[in-house]
């Protein structure tokens, strides 16, 4: 007597086990096969982390219900045609709303979507939400406190105010994106800080901050946040030109502080990357690319005190060989080196890197006119490198 094995006789617990695995597309097109398929491949560990994504043009009444039944709790909204509330009402367990790019969201559309306390959110992207005003901030700030992730990337119409009101409303704040809100300055960031002098205690668990492009920062915004927000581990500074060498006095006494990005602050110098490096040993990455005073007396300093580097960008500085063997044979746990329209560098600067770097795995030489294939091929033998960018495209 002989019997057939066949994927359908499997428990329902291992079917569901082998849909985790598939993309959500798959996912959706195996619980149409069967009713056996499709009781296994609702459960709630195959949707584990899933995104929803998507359109709200019309109503759909089975549409949330669906998602919550399969656990569902991450929603990226790719278009808004319908009220906000509509997604909140329908998944009042949600754990992470994108809008990131909903131009038609408005203060209103926001204020008539938070009208309770929604204790489940944790993660909310606002960016390039261009009509949000520091009034939207003021309605996060009440109902949203367990907030620990807040995206406001391209929000200009963001002040300082706005600021406050984070400061006030959201303690449990991690990570908190500004990049390119024009409005705010030093002051705002000292709300953030928790060291402005009003009542809010500021967002003192914060360790993840970006001020990228924002131009009315200057060193008094690094010296609050030096001495309000000590459990910061990354810092973006990029294309903010009013930060100078004198601020980096202030980074360089965070202890927490691994990861610094000054990519483009034309007020920073050699002098400025000493005082990072002179108590640097807790830094893991630093970006200064395009910073054009910046060149081999830097590089010195971060041989000497960085000890524990693994990933530095120095594209378009005024670096040499001379600078590149001294950094390569002080830091050779490096895996990311930058080094892109770094005109000065020779094959010899990159024999140096293939000599003494054989943990690199990424490294950027766009733009470097004086290597050759000489240089190339002795890079090409490094035995971790999965990255190798010559131009506007990576070989792999």
């Amino acid at each position: 007597m002989s019997s057939e094995i066949h994927i359908s006789c499997l428990f329902p617990e291992i079917l569901a086990m082998i849909f985790s695995y598939l993309d959500v597309r798959e996912k959706g097109r195996s619980a149409q096969v069967c009713r056996a398929w499709r009781d296994a491949a609702y459960h709630r560990s195959v949707w584990r982390g899933v995104e929803a994504k998507l359109h709200l043009r019309r109503a759909n009444p089975s549409l949330f219900p669906s998602l919550v039944a399969r656990g569902i709790q991450r929603v990226q909204i790719l278009s808004l045609r319908r009220s906000l509330s509509y997604v909140l009402q329908g998944m009042p367990n949600i754990q992470c709303l994108n809008l990131s790019g909903c131009y038609n969201l408005t203060d209103s559309g926001l204020s008539h979507a938070f009208i309770r306390q929604i204790p489940s959110l944790t993660v909310l992207n606002l960016s390039l939400c261009k009509q949000i005003t520091d009034s939207s901030l003021g309605r996060i700030a009440q109902y949203l406190k367990g907030l620990e992730y807040l995206d406001l990337a391209g929000c200009s119409n963001i002040t300082n105010t706005g600021l406050l009101w984070i400061a006030w409303g959201l303690p449990k704040l991690k990570h908190l994106n500004l990049r390119s809100c024009r409005h705010i300055s030093d002051m705002g960031i000292s709300h953030i800080a928790g060291v402005s002098g009003n009542e809010s205690e500021g967002n003192k668990l914060l360790e993840v901050l970006v001020l990228q492009d924002c131009q009315k920062l200057t060193d008094s915004a690094l010296s609050s946040v030096a001495r309000g927000l000590l459990r910061l581990r990354s810092v973006n500074l990029s294309f903010c030109c009013g930060i100078t060498d004198t601020g980096m006095l202030d980074l360089s006494r965070m202890p927490s502080l691994r990861e610094v990005n000054l990519r483009s602050c034309d007020n920073i110098s050699d002098m400025g990357i000493a005082h990072l490096a002179e108590s640097g040993s807790h830094f893991n990455a630093i970006d200064v690319s395009f910073c054009d005073k910046v060149g081999d007396p830097a590089l010195n300093h971060i041989a000497q005190g960085m000890k524990n580097l693994n990933s530095i960008s120095l594209s378009s500085c005024q670096i040499t060989d001379n600078g590149l063997e001294r950094l390569v044979k002080s830091l050779q746990e490096i895996t990311t080196l930058n080094i892109g329209q770094c005109g000065l560098i020779s094959d010899r600067g990159l024999a140096l890197v293939a000599q003494y770097l054989k943990q690199l795995k990424c490294i950027d030489l766009y733009g470097c006119t004086k290597i050759t294939t000489v240089g190339l091929e002795k890079i090409m033998q490094l035995p971790c490198l999965s990255v190798l960018n010559l131009g506007l495209w990576h070989r792999r």
